[in-house]
């Protein structure tokens, strides 16, 4: 969770013509599969693959905001700082696990083509028996999760001709080493 302060701020609408203040303000935010959730249920089209206008930008943020009773004009007013820090917390890993090959990267990378929703994953998480309660998970946490399920599901990959005759070869040296043989 991210706890962002709007500050105090004496602001001007142009609809009205007129000046109104702010009060300063602390919201709570959670970047989870609940928020793109809500988010894909009103614009209709996958967040992680999408490239979002600063309209469906300041929505994310209505949509991850946790903090009860906040009027809506707060959103159309928010600093460039804290959208800033927004951006910094949605991108952060969140996790202290890492895949050393390329395949993890960011999500709209890591899945390529593939129009990526909320539904699908939430099937990933039935798929993998991920307890629902993860939806509420930071989302790039939630993902490494699934990834993670994933390769742990997938059969041990075959050795190839190679590295097998080369394992073969280490294997033998080591066993003539261990019992004193020459070969």
């Amino acid at each position: 969770m991210l706890q962002v302060k709007i500050p105090e701020q004496e602001l001007f609408d142009e609809s009205t013509n007129s000046f109104f203040s702010t009060k300063e303000l602390t919201l709570q935010l959670e970047h989870s599969l609940v928020s793109v959730s809500k988010w894909e249920s009103k614009w209709q089209k996958p967040f992680l693959n999408s490239q979002l206008t600063l309209d469906e930008q300041v929505d994310y943020v209505r949509c991850m905001t946790i903090t009860q009773n906040v009027d809506p004009a707060i959103y159309r007013y928010l600093p460039a700082k804290v959208m800033s820090e927004i951006r910094t917390y949605m991108e952060s890993p969140m996790t202290a696990t890492w895949f050393s090959d390329k395949q993890k990267t960011k999500p709209v990378r890591r899945f390529g083509r593939q129009a990526v929703t909320s539904e699908l994953i939430y099937y990933w998480m039935i798929a993998l028996n991920i307890p629902f309660e993860c939806q509420k998970w930071h989302l790039n946490r939630l993902l490494t999760l699934i990834e993670v399920c994933n390769r742990k599901n997938q059969p041990k990959k075959k050795l190839g001709k190679k590295e097998a005759a080369a394992r073969r070869r280490s294997l033998n040296a080591s066993r003539r080493a261990s019992l004193g043989s020459e070969g």
